[in-house]
């Protein structure tokens, strides 16, 4: 067990270096603002560590004003991070039969990348729990190099947006997604999805699209597959 554990955990990391690097350009950007912003390097690790969520992170720091509006930065960092509940049921069968301890341990290293790594990976011959651990590994430690890293640059780096660096997020999660496109199934989930999130931008203050927009592609994925919903009416009713 010891050997599968430990040999899971070095896939898991060589199946994400590919995407550590794009984190690692990202990250840089993320320190370079939070340079701007006033945030110490300690205060940045501490961050990276606790709360380990990019998006979220981008947020605070851009709210980074003095004095700081604790309660509205929590609310935008619970809003952000709510779509980690869908990520987490969708890591359900992964988990099966795990400890709490071991749930909450992985969980706390679960990113958008490292998730998606793993989906696709056990949609191809199956994987475990370590799998998604090191990705996790992988990247929270090329984040936190990316984010040190555009810290130090910070005043040397004016407007980092000259370089395109803000733009590695989004690329790498557009590969990402289209690694997991199953096909004509995921048509309508995926549109729904995009035009919830469009509404809820429209519509709802703040970061609530993120929210609308996974809940909401969701739904339409389970009222479109007879099959996964007569499971789910299951695993609740058990």
């Amino acid at each position: 067990m010891k050997n599968g554990m430990s040999g899971q955990i070095r896939r898991g990391i060589a199946a994400n270096l590919p995407v550590a690097a794009s984190v690692i350009a990202y990250g840089s950007v993320l320190g370079v603002l939070a340079a701007q912003k006033g945030v110490g390097w300690q205060q940045l690790l501490f961050m990276n560590l606790s709360i380990f969520a990019g998006s979220a992170q981008f947020v605070m720091v851009d709210m980074w004003n003095p004095p700081l509006p604790v309660a509205e930065i929590v609310a935008a960092v619970f809003i952000i991070n709510f779509r980690y509940l869908l990520i987490g049921a969708s890591l359900r069968s992964l988990f099966q039969g795990s400890s709490l301890g071991h749930k909450s341990a992985v969980m706390h290293l679960v990113a958008d990348e490292n998730w998606a790594v793993t989906m696709a990976a056990d949609r191809k011959g199956g994987t475990t729990t370590y799998f998604l651990l090191g990705g996790g590994i992988c990247l929270v430690l090329a984040w936190s190099f990316g984010t040190l890293l555009g810290h130090r640059m910070g005043a040397a780096i004016q407007n980092p947006e000259m370089f395109a660096l803000d733009f590695a997020f989004l690329a790498v999660f557009t590969a990402l997604a289209v690694s997991l496109w199953r096909g004509k199934s995921d048509i309508l989930p995926w549109i729904g999805a995009a035009l919830f999130s469009i509404l809820g931008e429209h519509y709802l203050p703040g970061k609530w699209y993120v929210v609308t927009g996974g809940i909401g592609g969701a739904l339409l994925a389970l009222w479109d597959n007879p099959q996964r919903r007569k499971e789910t009416e299951k695993e609740i009713s058990t």
